[in-house]
């Protein structure tokens, strides 16, 4: 191989590793009120307000998921009773990644309570 073509060899995989960088460190913007109301309408999610919630978890909803999305070593440190841990950096690269974890955790009925923390 000449050095051109390996020259151009490596600056395709630099350029390549400085992209796969970029795009698994870049938190995502902030989501708004509004950004979730749309994403609930158009996945078919009915929103709780806080004091839903506090009456699902008062009453011990049997259903009721809770899912604290921090990291491992947080949820050890204390969170809230009952819930699972299933830690998600705010990346487009890890809901990608973990798109099939979520499926799993989630489960197959759509009407059941899960709230994200």
């Amino acid at each position: 191989m000449n050095a051109r073509a390996t020259f151009a060899l490596i600056a395709v995989a630099v350029l390549l590793s400085i992209g796969l960088i970029l795009m698994t460190d870049r938190a995502t913007t902030t989501p708004t009120w509004d950004d979730a109301v749309g994403e609930a309408q158009r996945g078919g999610y009915r929103l709780l307000t806080t004091d839903d919630l506090k009456k699902l978890y008062e009453d011990r909803t049997p259903d009721l998921l809770l899912v604290d999305t921090r990291q491992d070593w947080e949820h050890r440190t204390g969170h809230i009773e009952g819930s699972v841990n299933f830690s998600m950096e705010p990346t487009a690269w890890a809901r990608w990644t973990k798109r099939g974890d979520i499926e799993r955790l989630l489960g197959p009925d759509k009407d059941r309570p899960v709230v994200f923390y």
